[in-house]
């Protein structure tokens, strides 16, 4: 059996590589499908996901309904100025000890109104674990920064400006094969949206 070296494969190839032909227009689907009042769409679907919302005017009511919702939360760590935690967070606090936090707090960029997420940065947690390890957490949003769909939402992401960026859409959740639901499995097991302006 005769065999075919690099050189001659990568030239037939070349070789019958088909015509280059000019890349599609997409349409704009940056409002496709979604109509209405795109905050109480997104109070809906935050719904659906578990998720819980609240509308304040300072960070101090913010506090009060922390300490209402979490009487016996020990650690609270924030990540944004509205709210003082109990434990400072910086950019060098080591992961590690973020392990024990009740309640984390912090601001997202914007939310989702057709699915009820929002995200966040590494600008925004300052360590990205106060995104995934606290039991409960608290995310603060201006309620005019609230886009249509992901179309629309990926316009706003600025992947070149950040180091780390994810979708969250409600508490951590799974089923088992009886579909019993539970809450918390791999993450927090609540997650608040507190409307606050920026």
């Amino acid at each position: 059996m005769m065999s075919t070296s690099r050189t001659d494969i990568l030239t037939a190839i070349r070789k019958n590589k088909p015509a280059a032909v000019p890349r599609p227009t997409l349409r704009d689907l940056s409002s496709s499908g979604i109509e209405g009042d795109l905050l109480a769409l997104f109070k809906k679907h935050l719904k659906e996901a578990d998720g819980e919302f609240y509308r304040l005017e300072s960070g101090k009511e913010v506090s009060a309904l922390i300490k209402k919702l979490f009487p016996d939360a020990k650690v609270i760590c924030s990540a944004t100025p509205e709210v003082k935690g109990s434990r400072p967070i910086k950019p060098d606090t080591d992961p590690h000890s973020l392990a024990d936090v009740d309640v984390g707090v912090f601001r997202a960029k914007f939310g989702v109104a057709e699915n009820g997420a929002i995200w966040v940065t590494e600008e925004d947690l300052v360590i990205t674990a106060l995104g995934v390890l606290p039991e409960h957490l608290i995310v603060l949003l201006d309620p005019d920064r609230i886009v249509s769909n992901m179309h629309a939402a990926y316009r706003e992401v600025k992947l070149d400006e950040h180091h780390y960026g994810c979708f969250m859409m409600g508490p951590s959740a799974t089923a088992d094969i009886g579909a019993v639901h539970v809450n918390g499995a791999q993450g927090s097991r609540s997650l608040a949206i507190i409307f606050l302006a920026h």
